[in-house]
């Protein structure tokens, strides 16, 4: 008896029902896309398998059956599997047997090595693993797709990447000049380029991209390093990596982003590009003195996570149309507020992704630019050499513009162009950090605007944050507490049980995955633009709102509860900001 139990049972198991039919019966494809794409494998005479067919004609993905086939092999179908993986656990394989094979070993418990494989019947391949390994094996199915990402993650270069290994390749001696706080720069540069780190700091910023983070915090603490990631909005601890190498690791960052490594009393920015599996990734650097030394933030600006579609970042089907009315406008100032990781900029691109046509001229002044978006033409300001927001705007009157986005309204001058280009004609976008909507017209009238230029030139605010989504692999009904359950059926009504997170593997056990925007938009009617250019205070305005039927983003947020999406917690947290 072999060590393959667990997989051959699978395959004992496997599924008597043909591929196309368990497709069919989980409403994944019609009966009509199976004939269709059983008449195309018959007409290329069945040199390609089903699936692979269904592919083609993009009936499916490799997700969609690649489900199908481990749920009917009882086999677990995983994603996030770079989040899984254990690197110490790849050295049990050869990498020339992984990349062969398309394999990922995932970690070792009790002798039972799990492995993540896109093809859950090859029995033959589990074998020949658990032959080189000694271990007994069982198997998890993940996409093609997600197995070649997840081993370039972990095998960046010819030798297997683990931290463990560079930990111990440091040479305590090396180091031992670092800890004496040198001042020579050759020394800096010296150990900066040590081979353990330069591949620490390429790990940090790879996995922090393949974990979908949006930033990466190095902290110093009394004999202590800490690297925590930021992912959905929420920081967690990713490594600890030997207080000895903190000054090594900054350094080397400095010398990435070409900032000045013998400097350690001032903080500094700058910039790291990269690319990622083919793709361009922009990475901001801002270095702090601290009472322990230097801490580092990496702000990670990936195009991959940036939704240009309008429809899928979490409008109601109300507001959604309400929106599309307010930014197809001719003219006018539209805005949307919100503090610092909100969402904002996806908003705004997602905007002039559905107004980018040919017979229309848009133009963008952005820092940074965050996404490339063809057929829009878009500048990155420069306050060093004196590329600000307001002269970028002055000089962009001048080449025709329909659509203008400006990043931010930061100072009163720019709000000023930003005014007088809508009241000449043009479509302007831009965003403010406020707490609401309503709050923006303060804003704007504390940056010097005239409240009747506000009333004549506004013609919506959008006020948004982020929540957390609740994992769709761990959700479960549960029953909130007495308080909880009257301040949902306050705005929603009544309702039965409400859903959250239990935690699981494929949500670093917190329960959520992913995130979806809240939004309150302010439409002004008649009169809350008479409230406005009376300059009235913000209540007579949040008044005249809530009389027109106004959804606040506490009301949007809960009605997102009442559709399974997120929890209360995470609606009263993000809107008692």
């Amino acid at each position: 008896m072999t060590n393959l139990q667990h997989h051959s049972d699978a395959v004992d198991a496997a599924p008597k029902i043909p591929l196309g039919e368990m497709l069919v019966q989980r409403n994944v494809i019609t009966a009509n896309q199976l004939q269709q794409a059983l008449e195309h494998q018959r007409q290329k005479g069945h040199k390609k398998l089903l699936g692979e067919v269904l592919m083609e004609l993009n009936f499916v993905n490799e997700q969609h059956v690649l489900e199908v086939l481990a749920e009917g092999y009882g086999v677990p179908f995983v994603t996030q599997i770079s989040r899984l993986a254990d690197p110490k656990t790849i050295e049990l394989l050869p990498r020339e047997f992984i990349e062969e094979h398309k394999v990922l070993p995932l970690f070792l418990v009790r002798d039972v090595l799990t492995i993540a494989v896109a093809e859950p019947a090859n029995l033959f391949l589990v074998e020949e693993i658990n032959r080189r390994t000694g271990f007994e094996v069982q198997i998890v199915a993940a996409t093609m797709q997600e197995i070649e990402s997840s081993i370039r993650s972990y095998l960046p270069s010819a030798n297997v990447f683990v931290i463990d290994d560079i930990y111990e390749d440091i040479d305590d001696a090396d180091f031992s000049v670092i800890e004496k706080q040198v001042t020579e720069l050759s020394d800096l540069e010296e150990i900066a380029g040590h081979s353990p780190v330069v591949k620490l700091v390429n790990y940090l910023i790879f996995s922090a991209v393949q974990d979908g983070a949006s930033d990466i915090h190095i902290e110093p603490d009394d004999h202590r390093l800490r690297v925590r990631y930021r992912v959905d909005g929420r920081l967690f601890e990713k490594l600890c990596p030997p207080y000895k190498m903190h000054a090594a690791i900054t350094s080397r960052i400095k010398i990435m982003s070409n900032l000045d490594i013998s400097e350690r009393r001032q903080p500094q920015d700058g910039d790291i590009h990269v690319m990622m599996e083919g793709r361009p990734v922009d990475l901001r650097v801002s270095t702090m003195p601290g009472k322990f030394g230097e801490k580092v933030v990496i702000r990670i600006i990936d195009t991959r996570n940036i939704n240009l579609s309008l429809d899928k970042i979490g409008f109601s089907p109300t507001m959604l149309e309400q929106w599309k009315t307010i930014v197809q406008q001719p003219n006018g100032v539209v805005l949307v507020t919100g503090p610092t990781g909100s969402g904002k900029s996806t908003t705004l691109y997602s905007v002039l992704n559905l107004l980018n046509r040919e017979d229309v001229n848009i133009s963008t002044v952005e820092d940074p630019i965050e996404a490339n978006i063809p057929g829009i033409n878009q500048s990155q300001v420069n306050e060093k050499a004196g590329f600000t927001f307001a002269t970028a705007l002055r000089s962009l009157l001048r080449q025709d513009p329909d659509i203008l986005m400006v990043g931010e309204v930061r100072d009163p001058e720019t709000a000023q162009i930003v005014t007088q280009a809508a009241l000449t004609g043009h479509l302007v976008f831009s965003t403010l950090h406020t707490n609401d909507a309503p709050s923006a017209i303060t804003r704007l009238a504390n940056i010097g605007i005239e409240p009747y230029l506000v009333a004549a030139t506004l013609r919506g605010v959008l006020g948004q944050r982020l929540v957390r989504k609740i994992c769709p692999h761990c959700k479960e009904p549960y029953q909130p507490d007495e308080m909880t359950r009257e301040m949902v059926e306050k705005v929603c009504g009544p309702f039965e049980s409400l859903y959250r997170g239990q935690g699981c593997s494929r949500c670093r056990a917190t329960g959520f995955a992913g995130r979806i925007g809240v939004f309150e938009l302010l439409i002004p009617t008649e009169e809350a633009l008479n409230v406005i250019a009376r300059g009235n205070n913000l209540q007579d305005l949040r008044s005249e709102l809530s009389s027109t039927g106004y959804v606040t983003l506490r009301e949007d947020g809960l009605h997102k509860v009442m559709g399974g999406l997120t929890t209360p917690e995470e609606v009263f947290y993000v809107t008692s900001m």
